[in-house]
């Protein structure tokens, strides 16, 4: 009964001052792991959603589960006249650009494919939104591995050097100065378009089914039977609950759409020092959720990984008042009960964790999620 009240509670709360009701949002890579939560979460605070993706890879997938009341659009982010004819077609006053390819290992097979689709994908998004009048804001979303790995103690922060020594890691870096330079040449003579990068860590949470990442490999691992084979069990990374790093890109697509010139740069949007840990670390926090889990460690040659790595998130805290809302015990368990329940009932609790979010985040104070005027006045 504490819960449902709780749910209720949160209908009558405005997040991100209302600003996503009614508005034309395209996201790309809609049918991606942290394109189909965001969709998800857009579709919640009442936008009109045009989605523009490949095919989601395999079964079962995330975005087939939700049901989305969204527009859903299939095409290459490689096809540049189909991304402009998409852009034109739909108006959208914000573009969230999320369509990659995102997994390291497979950037290994696959390079040629990895730059095209990340560097060359994304501008074409970029291209297509400063042609289009109607697009205000644009949110593009790279990753914590852009920076040259110097293996520090400390955390990354916006202004440090970026880098890659894998193709996925150096063509995201890429994007940054492709991303740079659109707003440098061109938004100065475009006033009404305002571009922003994001760069979130080692995102987690149900739904996710891609190859080479450690909680999916895991999953399917249990799924079988079979202990999962892990390669780098000391390596450090910043894991986060993937509503984490989508409240501060809703944050941050808040900013641009009011006008903030300011939120057009770069963020950083990382858990808590505290949460940077080791794959063993999350492995024995996820096994205490979930006892049937099993992995040992594997003795094969693998390509380079970077051992640590973290983020520093100050200016997002201090400039944009964005924190964290969940430990990572918390993401861990929430993870574990995603696919529990995913495998007990073939249905998705995507939206039901989603409220609990947005209850947590009104009991911790954030500043994005408010008493709505009807809750106000009662």
């Amino acid at each position: 009964m504490g819960r449902r009240q709780s749910a209720l509670e949160v209908l009558v709360m405005t997040q991100f001052n209302d600003i996503y009701r009614g508005k034309r949002v395209l996201v790309t890579g809609h049918t991606g792991f942290k394109g189909s939560w965001l969709t998800t979460w857009l579709t919640e605070l009442g936008a009109e959603i045009t989605g523009l993706a490949l095919d989601p890879e395999g079964t079962p997938n995330h975005w087939q589960l939700l049901h989305a009341r969204a527009t859903d659009l299939r095409g290459d982010i490689r096809d540049a006249e189909q991304v402009q004819r998409v852009v034109e077609q739909t108006q959208p006053e914000l573009v969230f650009h999320l369509a990659a390819q995102p997994l390291v290992r497979r950037s290994y097979r696959a390079p040629l494919d990895t730059w095209s689709s990340n560097l060359m994908g994304t501008a074409h998004v970029l291209d297509a939104c400063r042609q289009v009048n109607s697009v205000r804001a644009a949110v593009l979303i790279t990753t914590d591995k852009v920076y040259q790995n110097q293996e520090w103690t400390r955390g990354y922060r916006e202004s440090d050097t970026l880098g890659g020594h894998d193709p996925y890691s150096a063509s995201k870096a890429a994007c940054e100065l492709l991303i740079d330079s659109y707003r440098r040449a061109f938004a100065p003579s475009q006033t009404s378009l305002l571009i922003a990068s994001a760069r979130a860590g080692n995102v987690i949470g149900g739904g996710d089914w891609a190859e080479d990442r450690l909680i999916p490999d895991l999953v399917r691992a249990v799924a079988q039977g079979q202990a999962l084979e892990i390669r780098s069990p000391q390596a450090t990374r910043p894991w986060q609950h993937v509503l984490e790093c989508l409240s501060g890109y809703l944050l941050l697509g808040q900013r641009l759409l009011e006008g903030q010139t300011g939120a057009a740069q770069a963020w950083n949007f990382g858990p808590a020092p505290s949460d940077n840990r080791s794959v063993l670390e999350v492995l024995t926090g996820l096994q205490r959720q979930w006892p049937e889990l099993d992995w040992q460690t594997s003795n094969a040659p693998q390509p380079h990984e970077a051992r640590l790595l973290y983020l520093d998130c100050a200016k997002a805290h201090t400039e944009l008042n964005w924190q964290p809302v969940w430990s990572l015990e918390q993401a861990l368990a929430m993870t574990a009960n995603w696919y529990r329940h995913f495998y007990a009932t073939g249905r998705a609790c995507t939206r039901e964790q989603l409220c609990q979010y947005l209850d947590a985040a009104r009991h911790s104070g954030q500043p994005w999620i408010t008493p709505s005027q009807e809750a106000t006045s009662q």
